[in-house]
């Protein structure tokens, strides 16, 4: 397995479970309602919100490597529009699920001269750098999703 497959792996992985940490969105999300969603606690952001950011990078990189320019602003990366249905917060889910796929099946698809090349432009580092931050941001969410929702789910059955 050369490098970018493993990199997509990784992605995948963490989407959809077979990594180190045993946690993976996919399952942290699968019995999350709307309610335990967008759960305020203290002055930490939401589950829906966590689960936009993580999917705008997703979308950012995905947009990159279809030769799209980088349009991501950090800025909008938590500018998560209100939710106010079920099938909204479903959707949100599906899509961010969605997105981590296509992700992971582009970058298994680049050859690994890519790596060591700019990604659009030298203040964003290589391409390497950027597919493990993505990893590495998506993993450090997860862990907030996941004390969030036990704090969501006490917080709602009281």
């Amino acid at each position: 397995m050369n490098t970018t497959e493993q990199l997509a792996k990784h992605i995948k992985d963490v989407h959809f479970g077979g990594n180190w940490t045993a946690s993976n969105l996919k399952e942290q999300l699968e019995n999350v309602n709307l309610q335990q969603a967008t759960t305020k606690i203290g002055d930490l952001n939401t589950i829906a919100v966590l689960v936009f950011h993580i999917n705008y990078y997703a979308n950012a990189i995905t947009g990159v490597l279809k030769g799209k320019p980088l349009e991501a602003k950090d800025k909008y990366s938590f500018d998560l529009p209100p939710l106010h249905t079920e099938e909204e917060w479903q959707a949100l889910v599906a899509k961010v699920l969605q997105q981590g796929l296509e992700l992971s099946e582009l970058v298994a698809k680049l050859p690994d001269s890519i790596l060591a090349a700019d990604f659009t432009d030298a203040k964003y580092g290589n391409y390497h750098r950027n597919f493990l931050g993505f990893i590495e941001h998506t993993h450090y969410h997860l862990g907030q999703i996941s004390l969030l929702k036990k704090l969501a789910q006490t917080k709602t059955s009281s």
